[in-house]
Parts: C-alpha cells; sequence; structure tokens
C-alpha cells in the first residue's frame, strides 16, 4: 500500500473534519502532483483539489473552493485536506491520489491522470 487516507466519519452540518493521507517511503509526494477526489453513492467521482508539483499551484472545484483546503507535510510524507462548513452534499468516500506527471493547471482534477490511489475514507455529513 503506497497511499492510505484516514480521518473521516459522522460529522454534523457546518462541521469539519482533517483528512490526512500518509504515503509509504517508496513515494515522496515532494516529488508527485497530489488530489483529493470523492464519490457519492450513484455520482460518477469528483475531483476537489490538488497540488500540482513544480510550481505548487493549488487548484479547487467550485463545489468546495472556500471551504476545503489541501495541504502536504513533506517531513511526514503526508498530504492533508482541511474540510470547513460541511453540508450534507459533502457526503462522499473521499480518495488521495497522486502521478509523478505534471498535468496541465485544467487537467489537475482529472482522475484519469492520477495512478497511485489510496483506499477512500468515508465522510457523513449528516444530523
Amino acid at each position: 500500500v503506497q497511499l492510505q487516507a484516514f480521518g473521516g466519519g459522522l460529522v454534523q452540518p457546518g462541521g469539519y473534519l482533517r483528512l490526512s493521507c500518509a504515503s509509504s517511503s517508496e513515494l515522496n509526494l515532494g516529488y508527485y502532483s497530489i488530489a483529493w477526489f470523492r464519490q457519492a453513492p450513484g455520482k460518477e467521482r469528483e475531483g476537489i483539489s490538488a497540488i500540482r508539483n513544480g510550481d505548487r499551484r493549488q487548484v479547487y472545484s467550485d463545489s468546495v473552493k472556500g471551504r476545503f483546503t489541501i495541504s502536504r507535510d513533506i517531513a511526514k510524507n503526508t498530504m492533508y485536506l482541511q474540510m470547513n462548513s460541511l453540508k450534507p452534499d459533502d457526503t462522499a468516500v473521499y480518495y488521495c491520489a497522486a502521478t509523478a506527471g505534471n498535468p496541465i493547471y485544467q487537467n489537475l482534477l482529472r482522475p484519469n491522470l492520477y495512478n497511485v490511489w489510496g483506499q477512500g475514507t468515508l465522510v457523513t455529513v449528516s444530523s
């Protein structure tokens, strides 16, 4: 296992969670473009945030912009997704992913460009 996501759970609307994704030693996140995706029941996998390798440029989907923040700690070889002001529509399985490639900014949230995936962690937003 190269990526392992954790931190999901049940949270009330308006609450917050921080997801973590730990990478194994053979996959140095400092040299990869990284991203978070989510998939709700019956829906396609959606890219929500990414950091491009090289210029460290970040991108967010309109659905999470202003509420979620992606980050990574190179020393811990771990990436994070801070999720604030959670809504019931945020309920999904969340996946972390990485690619050694350097996608153009417009493609950073396309799942087919990522070849390393974590196993997913479930986030449920409900009262």
